[in-house]
């Protein structure tokens, strides 16, 4: 079933909690204007998945770094993967209201978009795209491994708007525990901050 633009109760980006401060400022930025800005951030991403991105141009032009990005769920790949590296206490997610959906030119893709054979369509065509089963799913394992990578890329759908997110459009941030919660708001007291442990794995 397609994701019903009605039903989509937030959009999540996944970002080191030492970050979040600068976020609330200037806004998720895309990784092109992070650097134009000379800002300094820490990152969660991988070094060769950001290399693969680097290389991948949006139809219309931009490239794929010119674009700040968030999920439709962050329990997903990403997330997994730095679970694995034992930074979970170190990132939390922040709550983007759908609205962004709304902005001119933003981009909906049907997987991960840097997977091979992404689409990139405006919000009307992408959310029809997607199979709100798959996005949301709480696992993407399946016994074929085809079928696994397929559901994986799928579960890191993205919404992507030119150059960056203001900060009006976060809403809040989840964290895993309570410690991180008291570091967070250390930093940020005015920043609507809730506990999702599941989210974090």
């Amino acid at each position: 079933m397609p994701i019903n633009r009605r039903d989509i109760p937030e959009l999540h980006y996944i970002t080191p909690i030492g970050n979040v401060a600068s976020i609330l400022e200037h806004g998720i930025l895309s990784h092109n204007r992070i650097r134009e800005l000379g800002l300094a951030a820490d990152s969660v991403a991988m070094d060769e998945i950001q290399a693969r991105r680097a290389e991948v141009e949006v139809p219309g032009g931009r490239r794929l770094h010119d674009y700040a990005n968030v999920y439709f769920d962050a329990r997903n790949a990403m997330m997994y993967h730095i679970r694995r590296k034992q930074r979970r206490a170190d990132v939390c997610v922040l709550r983007i209201y759908p609205e962004i959906l709304d902005l001119q030119q933003t981009i909906v893709t049907d997987r991960n978009a840097s997977a091979h054979l992404c689409r990139f369509e405006p919000p009307a065509i992408g959310l029809e795209l997607l199979d709100a089963d798959l996005v949301y799913a709480h696992y993407w394992n399946h016994p074929d491994e085809f079928e696994r990578a397929r559901r994986r890329a799928i579960r890191c759908a993205e919404v992507l708007v030119p150059e960056s997110i203001a900060p009006e459009y976060i809403r809040g941030a989840w964290v895993p525990t309570v410690q991180q919660e008291g570091h967070l708001r250390t930093n940020c007291p005015d920043l609507d901050i809730q506990l999702n442990n599941d989210l974090f794995f």
